[in-house]
């Protein structure tokens, strides 16, 4: 499950008419985050050597983005690519961040669905 339906639940409960849009906004602020942080990302990943620093601040930027949306695995994925940025373990980061990547989009596919 990409979303977890009891926080998209609290969500609403926030906004139970609607009204306020509470919903919508808080899915425009995480797309907004994604559209500035992934270039971020993009240029950490250019050359030879991956900016730690960079992959670090993305990842712990999106693991409570995400969290606070229901996007429970994208957070844990994140936590687990911020550990070993933090830690300077850049074997296998590749991969993580392309599944993170991959993670991301279905996240995005889901919240669409739901507005």
């Amino acid at each position: 499950m990409l979303l977890d339906p009891e926080a998209i639940r609290r969500l609403r409960e926030l906004d139970p008419s609607g009204g306020n849009k509470l919903l919508e906004r808080v899915v425009s602020a995480f797309s907004n985050s994604l559209d500035r942080l992934l270039p971020d990302l993009a240029r950490a990943r250019e050359g030879d050597i991956l900016d730690l620093a960079v992959v670090r601040h993305v990842s712990h930027t999106l693991k409570s983005s995400s969290a606070s949306l229901g996007a429970a695995a994208l957070s844990a994925r994140c936590a687990e690519i911020e550990t070993m940025a933090r830690d300077g373990h850049a074997q296998g980061l590749p991969e993580q961040l392309d599944a993170m990547l991959q993670d991301i989009q279905q996240v995005r596919t889901a919240l669409a669905a739901l507005l």
